[in-house]
């Protein structure tokens, strides 16, 4: 049990690692939304590549050609998180979609926990409601809030993808080649959907923006994501669901110590809120659900 909580502390954090250094290269005017979308994803793909080649040998192809339509549903998931990640993120603040995203992202994974019959306990959702009522809080603490429709129906689209991944890793038996095909799919996806449908144009790619999405692409992401499928078939879809609330507030806590964001009692109070309702949710049940 030790090492799960771990492993899904770790996870948890390379989640919200992806939010600060997608901040850190796009506000700082390092790359362009789509440029870092195509690298992120493409390091990704290289990167579990490598690690199944090492890991795995002549087995990765078995594993690949296994379960087709698995690994096609992972990887148009998986594609449709990131671009309508990089598309709602022309428009909203980083925190307001990260808001929005793990919204979508908890209704998702506890419609597929009651749809897959696994239930949710009244603390669950007790604890998911103290939960998203801190994220509200946290992100919507004063002032009208414009939300632009097209990038809200953008990042609803990429927490339902996403969400629908994190259900489809409940199944997986082999989670670095799987996770390294599913990129592979993301990666080809991604990439016919931009040059099809081009984003806006914006900065242009320099070292440090490619860096930096390198980094989000093989690590956070592409290592992240493996740790994830591995922790997932011992969550659940309302535990795992109800854990990924706990990601603004450790975004926010990245922002603060290398961003240099101000850190405010509001900031904290309503982080201690989120935890407080993840922490209730996900304690007093001595079973998986």
């Amino acid at each position: 049990m030790t090492r799960l909580i771990f492993a899904a502390l770790l996870t948890l954090i390379a989640f919200a690692a992806n939010s600060v250094l997608n901040r850190m290269a796009v506000a700082g005017g390092h790359i362009s939304v789509g440029d870092f979308a195509i690298w992120r994803v493409a390091a990704g793909a290289v990167t579990l590549l490598g690690l199944s080649v090492i890991l795995r040998g002549r087995t990765f192809l078995t594993i690949a050609r296994a379960n087709p339509k698995m690994r096609l549903a992972g990887g148009f998931c998986l594609a449709t998180y990131m671009l309508g990640f990089s598309l709602a993120y022309l428009k909203l603040d980083a925190g307001l979609g990260t808001l929005l995203l793990f919204g979508a992202v908890q209704l998702t994974m506890f419609s597929g926990s009651l749809l897959l019959g696994e239930g949710v306990s009244p603390r669950r959702l007790g604890g998911a409601a103290v939960a998203l009522a801190g994220l509200v809080w946290l992100l919507l603490p004063e002032g009208q809030i414009t939300l632009p429709l097209d990038a809200v129906t953008a990042i609803a689209v990429a927490g339902l993808g996403w969400g629908g991944y994190s259900l489809l890793g409940r199944k997986a038996r082999d989670p670095i080649p799987e996770t390294a095909v599913n990129f592979w799919i993301a990666f080809g996806l991604c990439a016919l959907a931009l040059f099809l449908f081009p984003l806006p144009e914006g900065q242009t790619a320099d070292a440090t923006g490619r860096g930096l999405a390198i980094l989000s692409g093989a690590v956070t992401s592409g290592m992240g994501y493996a740790l994830w499928y591995t922790i997932l078939p011992h969550l659940g879809a309302a535990r795992a669901g109800l854990a990924q609330l706990s990601v603004p507030p450790l975004a926010i806590l990245g922002g603060v110590l290398l961003l240099d964001e101000v850190l405010t009692l509001h900031l904290i109070a309503a982080s201690l809120v989120v935890i407080g309702g993840v922490a209730y949710g996900l304690t007093g049940a001595h079973k998986a659900p």
